[in-house]
């Protein structure tokens, strides 16, 4: 009798053969519609976990649909729901079922963080310092670039000897085109860690083959750095210090336009995202209004102060008469005894 395990690993392999075709198509199609290889990896990989979801079933209804609208939902934050929902739409617009396509979950934007997943200035340290310790350079100085430039893992690979020589980085990806400046004391920085490695031209981040560092790489290095320094794994993905970079570029100059433009977005409503409000600052910001109180509870607060200081005088004399009186008798009995 097969365990569970092989029976599950078995269904998915007749999952997958059933709809083979139907996923190299999509694969096609979305190469020609000129999508990075990120997105491509990611449609790929959010429609057969909808399929699998499905038990291998041969068609798709839009019940089912809606079903798997509803499971994730449940397991998964509105914002990546609605990420997997839009992978699975354009799947079945492509295979010619339009009809059973699902609405994407509405929600408010949010303007508070996570701060259990957000990595601050000090932690950022600290990583630095757990690099610096190991004598891990090129975990090091990719930690730096990434955060100090505010380029995504994927654009790092545009990072090279020459856009350092320059200061300039031009990127190319999601089909445009933008200038990344680079800050002149990393520039000075990566050229002697790139003179040390011997590398000429190309890209600064490579392994040991001589290929730029994929996302994989990068992510398990900084998982390992995270346990090092004793930071939160939640913490310790890259992308992370693309919004530190925005948060304190944010903070400092208040102009979400500037900001848009140097990460890279085509709209502000997705930079807005990198510029959530820590939970406690927003309260502390509310409190300092001075508003819980109404006005009215304000005069009565104050009126009772008022009686309250009143009362207090009233006894603090009456002690004082009571004092002199004791004090006056005292005299009076001494002098009766002489």
């Amino acid at each position: 009798m097969n365990c569970p395990r092989r029976e599950k690993k078995r269904q998915q392999e007749n999952m997958l053969s059933t709809w083979h075709s139907e996923l190299e198509s999509f694969r096609r199609q979305l190469k020609l519609d000129e999508k990075s290889d990120a997105t491509i990896q990611k449609y790929l990989h959010d429609v057969q976990a909808f399929l699998e979801w499905q038990e291998g079933a041969g068609y798709i209804r839009k019940e089912q649909a809606i079903a798997y609208k509803d499971w994730l939902s449940k397991h998964y934050s509105i914002r990546s729901a609605n990420s997997m929902l839009t992978a699975l739409n354009q799947f079945l617009k492509h295979i010619g079922a339009e009809n059973c396509c699902v609405k994407l979950f509405r929600f408010q934007f949010q303007t508070l963080c996570d701060q259990e997943r957000g990595l601050t200035r000090e932690e950022y340290q600290k990583l630095l310092e757990a690099a610096n310790q190991k004598r891990n350079q090129r975990t090091y100085f990719l930690l730096m670039t990434l955060c100090a430039t505010g380029i995504r893992v994927g654009e790092l690979k545009f990072i090279t000897v020459e856009a350092v020589k320059s200061g300039t980085a031009m990127v190319r990806n999601k089909g445009k085109s933008r200038k990344v400046l680079i800050p002149r004391k990393l520039c000075r920085l990566l050229e002697i860690y790139a003179h040390c490695n011997g590398q000429k031209s190309g890209p600064i981040f490579i392994t040991k083959n001589g290929k730029p560092l994929d996302r994989s790489n990068i992510w398990r290095s900084l998982q390992k750095l995270c346990q090092e320094a004793g930071i939160d794994l939640k913490k310790g993905f890259p992308h992370n210090l693309r919004h530190l970079f925005a948060c304190t570029f944010y903070e400092k100059e208040r102009d979400i336009s500037h900001l848009a433009d140097i990460l890279g977005h085509k709209s502000i409503n997705t930079t807005r995202i990198y510029t959530l409000t820590n939970g406690e600052i927003y309260r502390s910001q509310i409190e300092s209004l001075n508003l819980f109180i109404p006005e009215t509870e304000k005069v009565e607060l104050e009126k009772e102060k008022q009686h309250n200081d009143i009362l207090c005088c009233k006894n603090e004399s009456k002690d004082l008469t009571n004092f002199l009186k004791s004090r006056n008798n005292g005299r009076i009995q001494t002098l009766f005894r002489n």
